[in-house]
């Protein structure tokens, strides 16, 4: 039991840490996240909220959610890396805010101000990966890691 709250706790600290690296990159490293890179945000945070009650509660089945978390965030991971590297098209739409009641010109100045952040252009890599891949990487070893700590659970 002990060692199953071990391994959900490394791996919701897992997920913190790419998280807070995301993070990291976007405000302290100028790098604005596209809308592909939000995606692959949302499954950590929800992995980290799993964490924190299956670190407690030991159901088993809390672990299996936080592994699919995981397994999420490391497949749009995956999916984003294609993009990057061409593999296949991505997303066409892009996010914005409501025009509201502004006037043509306002509106074209809003739109020239904004950042362009494209999915498929790499803004970081490292050993050949981007964020993407390592994101995809990472998260499929935190998988692996839920899943341990779930078999552990069920084990003992």
């Amino acid at each position: 039991m002990a060692f199953a709250r071990f391994l959900t706790i490394l791996a919701a600290l897992g997920s913190a840490a790419l998280l807070l690296g995301a993070f990291g990159f976007q405000y302290l490293g100028g790098l604005a996240p596209c809308k592909m890179c939000l995606w692959q945000r949302y499954p950590h945070a929800i992995a980290i909220g799993i964490g924190a009650l299956a670190a407690f509660i030991p159901f088993a089945f809390l672990r299996y959610l936080g592994a699919l978390a995981a397994l999420t965030t490391a497949g749009v991971g995956a999916y984003h890396a294609g993009v990057e590297w061409k593999w296949w098209q991505g997303p066409t739409s892009c996010t914005s805010s409501p025009i509201n009641d502004l006037s043509p010109q306002e509106l074209m100045a809003q739109i020239l101000a904004a950042p362009i952040t494209r999915c498929d252009d790499i803004a970081w890599e490292m050993l050949g990966l981007s964020m993407a891949g390592w994101n995809a990487v990472i998260s499929f070893g935190l998988f692996l890691l839920w899943i341990a700590a779930a078999r552990s659970n069920r084990l003992g």
